[in-house]
């Protein structure tokens, strides 16, 4: 399956992270997203994304806010969603998958563990 990937982190370097993480695993088709509304703009008018990798803490929509909005839309809903951030305490990670996150990364991370979470996403879809 060819999937194409939206990243979606405030920090320029964090999307080049994640990006050139991405490419090293052989994944060559991504889009970027400064925030959560940046993010849905994008979904709203690209139907070909079909994986969210997204931050938590942003302004304008957050992650959480992200995924909720993913999740409540019918056309969107079954996305797999991966939130990669720096909220690793278990009450922050327990809400994420309330909103019905499919994986979650605390950073630092490597590409590995990238790949690992990514496949196990698509393994739950």
């Amino acid at each position: 399956m060819d999937l194409k990937f939206l990243v979606v982190d405030d920090s320029v370097t964090m999307r080049r992270i994640v990006s050139n993480s991405l490419k090293n695993l052989g994944y060559e088709d991504f889009l970027e997203a400064g925030d959560g509304k940046e993010a849905l703009s994008i979904l709203a008018g690209d139907k070909s994304i079909n994986f969210v990798i997204t931050d938590w803490n942003m302004p304008v929509m957050s992650g959480l806010e992200l995924i909720k909005a993913i999740r409540s839309d019918a056309a969107l809903a079954k996305l797999p969603v991966l939130m990669v951030t720096t909220r690793g305490v278990k009450e922050d990670i327990i809400e994420a998958l309330n909103a019905k996150v499919n994986n979650y990364i605390v950073k630092p991370f490597t590409p590995q563990v990238l790949k690992e979470k990514i496949e196990q996403c698509l393994v739950s879809v």
